[in-house]
């Protein structure tokens, strides 16, 4: 018994039909492109996990608690 009762030979008569369908050639590209996709979807993940890292640490952190807030009437008095 295989995978979640499919046999072996189920699985290869099912991968001969689809060769048969979309032909070697195009299995092939396919395979590149999820393969590119799968790759620059895991660099995008280091990415956006290093600019997290950095933005912890390039935290600053005041010693004043209450933070000044302008007003638009302040801004337009100046």
């Amino acid at each position: 018994m295989g995978l979640g009762g499919i046999s072996i030979w189920q699985l290869l008569i099912v991968l001969a039909i689809i060769i048969l369908l979309f032909g070697t050639k195009k299995l092939r590209s396919l395979g590149g492109d999820l393969g590119s996709a799968i790759k620059s979807f895991k660099q995008s993940v280091r990415e956006g996990e290093d600019d997290v890292n950095k933005g912890d640490s390039s935290i600053s952190h005041n010693d004043d608690t209450t933070p000044s807030k302008t007003t638009e009437h302040d801004k337009h008095s100046s």
